[in-house]
Protein backbone atom coordinates (compact mmCIF):
# COMPACT_ATOMS: atom_id res chain seq x y z
CA UNK A 1 0.00 0.00 0.00
CA UNK A 2 1.23 3.51 -0.54
CA UNK A 3 1.32 6.77 1.57
CA UNK A 4 -2.20 6.59 3.01
CA UNK A 5 -3.94 9.66 1.86
CA UNK A 6 -6.71 11.54 4.80
CA UNK A 7 -9.37 9.36 4.31
CA UNK A 8 -7.95 6.22 5.24
CA UNK A 9 -7.83 4.14 8.47
CA UNK A 10 -6.73 1.35 11.18
CA UNK A 11 -8.69 -1.25 12.69
CA UNK A 12 -7.77 -3.99 14.86
CA UNK A 13 -10.55 -6.70 16.24
CA UNK A 14 -9.79 -8.70 18.31
CA UNK A 15 -12.14 -11.31 20.60
CA UNK A 16 -12.10 -15.27 21.04
CA UNK A 17 -12.86 -16.21 17.64
CA UNK A 18 -10.55 -14.21 15.63
CA UNK A 19 -8.02 -11.68 15.25
CA UNK A 20 -8.40 -9.14 12.17
CA UNK A 21 -6.13 -6.40 11.19
CA UNK A 22 -6.90 -4.06 8.91
CA UNK A 23 -6.08 -1.04 6.93
CA UNK A 24 -7.72 1.03 4.34
CA UNK A 25 -7.38 3.66 1.65
CA UNK A 26 -10.24 5.15 0.00
CA UNK A 27 -8.13 7.34 -2.08
CA UNK A 28 -5.88 4.59 -3.02
CA UNK A 29 -5.51 2.77 -7.03
CA UNK A 30 -7.11 -1.01 -5.82
CA UNK A 31 -3.64 -2.08 -4.21
CA UNK A 32 -4.42 -5.29 -2.06
CA UNK A 33 -2.85 -7.73 0.69
CA UNK A 34 -5.33 -9.99 1.76
CA UNK A 35 -5.38 -13.33 3.86
CA UNK A 36 -8.24 -14.43 5.55
CA UNK A 37 -7.02 -18.63 5.30
CA UNK A 38 -10.22 -19.21 3.19
CA UNK A 39 -9.66 -19.10 -0.32
CA UNK A 40 -12.53 -18.55 -2.24
CA UNK A 41 -13.30 -15.22 0.64
CA UNK A 42 -9.65 -13.91 -0.43
CA UNK A 43 -10.66 -13.93 -4.39
CA UNK A 44 -13.58 -12.01 -3.12
CA UNK A 45 -11.97 -9.18 -1.02
CA UNK A 46 -9.71 -8.81 -3.74
CA UNK A 47 -12.20 -7.99 -6.25
CA UNK A 48 -13.53 -5.43 -3.77
CA UNK A 49 -10.64 -3.81 -3.13
CA UNK A 50 -9.48 -3.82 -7.24
CA UNK A 51 -12.89 -2.50 -8.15
CA UNK A 52 -13.58 -0.21 -5.83
CA UNK A 53 -10.04 1.44 -5.98
CA UNK A 54 -9.73 1.58 -1.98
CA UNK A 55 -6.61 0.06 -1.04
CA UNK A 56 -6.69 -2.63 1.43
CA UNK A 57 -4.41 -4.44 3.73
CA UNK A 58 -6.20 -7.28 5.50
CA UNK A 59 -4.86 -9.73 7.52
CA UNK A 60 -7.63 -12.04 9.53
CA UNK A 61 -6.70 -15.61 11.74
CA UNK A 62 -9.57 -17.14 13.19
CA UNK A 63 -11.39 -20.32 14.06
CA UNK A 64 -11.43 -22.28 10.95
CA UNK A 65 -11.17 -25.34 12.63
CA UNK A 66 -15.08 -24.81 12.88
CA UNK A 67 -16.12 -22.94 9.73
CA UNK A 68 -15.28 -19.86 8.37
CA UNK A 69 -18.51 -18.05 9.20
CA UNK A 70 -16.91 -15.98 12.63
CA UNK A 71 -13.50 -15.11 10.00
CA UNK A 72 -16.19 -14.22 7.44
CA UNK A 73 -18.36 -12.25 9.12
CA UNK A 74 -15.83 -10.19 11.75
CA UNK A 75 -13.90 -9.37 8.65
CA UNK A 76 -17.39 -7.72 7.34
CA UNK A 77 -16.94 -5.97 10.48
CA UNK A 78 -14.07 -4.26 10.91
CA UNK A 79 -14.02 -3.31 7.19
CA UNK A 80 -17.16 -1.50 7.55
CA UNK A 81 -15.40 0.17 10.74
CA UNK A 82 -12.14 1.06 8.68
CA UNK A 83 -14.62 2.62 6.09
CA UNK A 84 -16.79 4.39 8.41
CA UNK A 85 -13.67 5.75 10.22
CA UNK A 86 -11.87 6.77 7.33
CA UNK A 87 -15.06 8.33 5.39
CA UNK A 88 -15.42 11.06 8.96
CA UNK A 89 -18.17 13.72 7.90
CA UNK A 90 -18.44 12.55 4.72
CA UNK A 91 -17.92 15.73 3.83
CA UNK A 92 -18.02 16.31 -0.06
CA UNK A 93 -18.87 12.72 -1.15
CA UNK A 94 -21.04 12.10 -4.12
CA UNK A 95 -23.14 9.98 -1.30
CA UNK A 96 -25.11 7.67 -3.97
CA UNK A 97 -23.60 4.69 -6.31
CA UNK A 98 -25.17 2.14 -8.33
CA UNK A 99 -24.26 -0.57 -10.74
CA UNK A 100 -25.10 -3.23 -12.61
CA UNK A 101 -23.07 -5.75 -13.18
CA UNK A 102 -22.86 -8.50 -15.81
CA UNK A 103 -20.73 -11.72 -15.82
CA UNK A 104 -21.36 -13.92 -18.59
CA UNK A 105 -24.82 -15.00 -17.86
CA UNK A 106 -25.07 -13.65 -14.49
CA UNK A 107 -25.78 -9.81 -13.79
CA UNK A 108 -26.18 -8.16 -10.61
CA UNK A 109 -27.24 -4.70 -9.30
CA UNK A 110 -26.02 -3.10 -6.62
CA UNK A 111 -27.40 0.64 -5.03
CA UNK A 112 -25.35 2.48 -2.14
CA UNK A 113 -26.11 5.15 -0.07
CA UNK A 114 -23.62 6.44 2.02
CA UNK A 115 -26.50 7.70 4.61
CA UNK A 116 -25.29 6.92 8.45
CA UNK A 117 -28.22 4.75 8.60
CA UNK A 118 -27.16 0.78 7.92
CA UNK A 119 -29.50 -1.43 6.39
CA UNK A 120 -29.32 -4.47 3.95
CA UNK A 121 -31.69 -5.10 1.38
CA UNK A 122 -30.73 -8.92 -0.39
CA UNK A 123 -32.31 -10.33 -3.26
CA UNK A 124 -30.02 -12.95 -4.29
CA UNK A 125 -30.55 -16.89 -4.35
CA UNK A 126 -27.56 -19.15 -4.39
CA UNK A 127 -28.97 -22.54 -6.11
CA UNK A 128 -26.07 -24.68 -4.40
CA UNK A 129 -25.30 -24.38 -0.13
CA UNK A 130 -21.23 -24.37 -1.64
CA UNK A 131 -18.71 -22.86 -4.05
CA UNK A 132 -16.41 -25.02 -3.73
CA UNK A 133 -15.93 -25.76 0.26
CA UNK A 134 -17.31 -21.78 0.66
CA UNK A 135 -20.54 -21.62 2.40
CA UNK A 136 -22.65 -19.41 0.09
CA UNK A 137 -24.91 -17.86 2.91
CA UNK A 138 -21.78 -16.54 3.81
CA UNK A 139 -21.83 -13.81 0.80
CA UNK A 140 -25.26 -11.96 2.61
CA UNK A 141 -23.21 -11.99 6.07
CA UNK A 142 -20.53 -10.09 5.29
CA UNK A 143 -22.14 -7.80 3.23
CA UNK A 144 -24.67 -7.86 6.25
CA UNK A 145 -21.78 -6.81 8.69
CA UNK A 146 -20.24 -4.26 6.53
CA UNK A 147 -23.00 -2.49 5.45
CA UNK A 148 -23.87 -2.18 9.66
CA UNK A 149 -20.62 -1.20 10.56
CA UNK A 150 -19.80 1.53 7.66
CA UNK A 151 -23.18 3.03 8.14
CA UNK A 152 -24.58 2.52 4.69
CA UNK A 153 -27.78 1.56 2.81
CA UNK A 154 -26.66 -1.27 0.52
CA UNK A 155 -29.12 -2.71 -2.08
CA UNK A 156 -28.22 -6.22 -3.54
CA UNK A 157 -30.35 -7.69 -6.16
CA UNK A 158 -29.44 -10.57 -8.52
CA UNK A 159 -30.85 -9.88 -11.68
CA UNK A 160 -30.12 -13.45 -13.30
CA UNK A 161 -27.57 -16.11 -13.11
CA UNK A 162 -27.13 -19.85 -13.00
CA UNK A 163 -23.17 -20.08 -12.37
CA UNK A 164 -22.94 -19.64 -8.10
CA UNK A 165 -19.16 -18.55 -8.55
CA UNK A 166 -20.42 -15.57 -10.87
CA UNK A 167 -23.54 -14.85 -9.05
CA UNK A 168 -21.33 -14.12 -5.59
CA UNK A 169 -18.40 -12.46 -7.91
CA UNK A 170 -21.13 -10.10 -9.55
CA UNK A 171 -21.88 -9.66 -5.87
CA UNK A 172 -18.40 -8.46 -4.66
CA UNK A 173 -17.89 -6.79 -7.76
CA UNK A 174 -21.04 -4.52 -8.42
CA UNK A 175 -21.03 -3.30 -5.02
CA UNK A 176 -17.25 -2.31 -5.57
CA UNK A 177 -18.46 -0.28 -8.45
CA UNK A 178 -21.11 1.09 -6.19
CA UNK A 179 -19.12 1.96 -3.89
CA UNK A 180 -16.25 3.71 -5.81
CA UNK A 181 -19.23 5.99 -6.98
CA UNK A 182 -20.64 6.68 -3.77
CA UNK A 183 -17.14 7.55 -1.63
CA UNK A 184 -15.80 10.03 -4.33
CA UNK A 185 -14.91 13.67 -3.96
CA UNK A 186 -17.78 15.61 -5.58
CA UNK A 187 -15.95 18.79 -7.26
CA UNK A 188 -18.83 20.87 -7.43
CA UNK A 189 -19.55 20.57 -3.12
CA UNK A 190 -16.41 19.08 -1.96
CA UNK A 191 -16.88 20.93 1.18
CA UNK A 192 -20.45 20.42 1.42
CA UNK A 193 -21.85 17.48 3.63
CA UNK A 194 -24.52 15.99 0.59
CA UNK A 195 -27.74 15.95 2.94
CA UNK A 196 -30.24 18.82 3.57
CA UNK A 197 -30.07 17.63 7.13
CA UNK A 198 -26.53 18.93 7.29
CA UNK A 199 -25.20 15.11 8.68
CA UNK A 200 -24.56 11.88 7.40
CA UNK A 201 -23.78 10.76 10.51
CA UNK A 202 -27.31 8.93 11.39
Amino acid sequence: MAQSSERSAEVNRKTNETQVELRLDVDGTGVFDVSTGVGFFDHMLEQLSRHSLIDMTIKTSGDLHIDDHHTVEDTGIALGQALNKALGDRKGITRYGSMDLAMDETLTSAAIDVSGRPFLVWNVAFSASKVGSFDTELVREFFQAFAQNAGITLHVNLRYGTNNHHIAETCFKAVARALRKAVEVDQRQKDVIPSTKGTLKG
